[in-house]
């Protein structure tokens, strides 16, 4: 059995990939994490969790012996994107680790990407949005690297990956909570959405697809949703009505401030509210500061800060294909997005945002 070690196994993306590697029994997985009140949650499955900052070269190499693959997924500022990356690399390389999966972004083509874009586009470090610019280092920092040898590394592009626990799920639950919630042009751009699940099939297919290595992939699904698509459930759920939510034009977005690095949610007075709380009560004290936060920075309007993000994501009118992950990864979404997104409704009220009574 090939072991596999998972950086970044608390988040998002990485905790399901630890799920779903662990319950299909093909894989030893081995959980990394940045800190060690982050291991409750992969350690859930009895697993070998280990503790390992992405930039601590002796840890992630003791983390990564003995492991046939490293995936990567690791959130952050730009600054902690691009950095974790040689690090990574080189502890790797040590470990004899033989293949290297990194999960990207499709953001490094932009959130409204031009026509005709795919993965042999150049790519720009000069975007509007940070975020951006900082997965486009950190692929050619990887792919640079790469030359040298070393393991080899396959670069993964999904699209906007949503699912229980995910900020497109949650985050715009909070939004509407807080009563900050807006549409940019009526949010009708398209939407390149895909279910986490895939995502992870995709992971695992680019661990051990011969003609992978050196190759970046995007990943999206076989609909062509809109933003509506995706935000109208979750409205719905919550007793909110998508029609009369503000809408602004795409010209009212203000251009992103400086990358200072990311700041916690809640300040360090109100952080004991994640231990021995319910998540309803969280929910309300999220969205309360959500709110103070968003019209402190609208002024005194009162109203939301335009993003260039949103305003760039509403009104985007192409999806990236990906072929290229279908011919050499064999890769094809199973979960359709009417599925993905009953089941990401459903987690709403499991934690425990105010979900309406479908029986009602």
């Amino acid at each position: 059995m090939k072991r596999v070690a998972v950086l970044g196994a608390s988040g998002f993306i990485g905790n399901r990939a630890v799920e779903m590697l662990h319950s299909s029994g093909a894989f030893e997985v081995r959980p990394v994490v940045r800190r060690a009140s982050a291991a409750a949650l992969p350690r859930r499955f009895d697993l070998d969790v280990r503790v390992a900052d992405g930039r601590e070269h002796e840890a992630l190499t003791a983390a990564f012996q003995d492991c046939d693959s490293v995936v990567v997924s690791v959130a952050g500022p730009p600054a902690t994107i691009v950095g974790v990356i040689e690090p990574i690399f080189q502890a790797a390389t040590a470990a004899g680790v033989r293949r290297l999966v990194y999960l990207s972004s499709a953001s490094v083509h932009g959130q409204a990407p031009v026509h005709g874009v795919d993965e042999g586009s150049p790519l720009s470090e000069r975007q509007p949005i940070e975020y951006n610019n900082a997965k486009v280092a950190a692929e050619l920092k990887l792919d640079q690297l790469g030359k040298s040898g070393g393991p080899e590394v396959v670069t993964l592009r999904p699209g906007i990956v949503f699912g229980p626990r995910s900020q497109w799920i949650g985050g715009w639950a909070d939004e509407l909570l807080s009563g900050q919630a807006y549409l940019v042009d009526g949010a009708r751009g398209l939407c390149n959405a895909i279910y986490m699940d895939d995502v992870v099939r995709a992971i695992i297919s680019a661990m051990e697809a011969p003609g992978a290595p050196g190759r970046a992939y995007l990943l999206g699904q076989t609909e062509q949703v809109t933003w509506r698509d995706l935000y109208r459930p979750i409205c719905d759920a919550l007793g909110f009505d998508l029609e009369a939510l503000p809408d602004y034009p795409a010209g009212a977005a203000r251009p992103e401030p400086p990358a200072s690095g990311s700041k916690p949610l809640l300040p360090p007075a109100l952080r004991g509210l994640k231990k021995g709380v319910p998540e309803s009560v969280r929910v309300g004290v999220r969205a309360a500061l959500r709110h103070r936060r968003s019209g402190q920075a609208a002024g005194s309007s009162g109203g939301p800060a335009v993003s260039m993000e949103r305003a760039l994501l509403h009104t985007a009118d192409y999806v990236p294909p990906w072929r290229r992950a279908a011919d050499d990864l064999g890769y094809r979404p199973v979960t359709s997005f009417e599925d993905g997104v009953r089941q990401s409704v459903a987690w709403l009220g499991f934690a425990g945002y105010p979900v309406k009574d479908p029986r009602r």
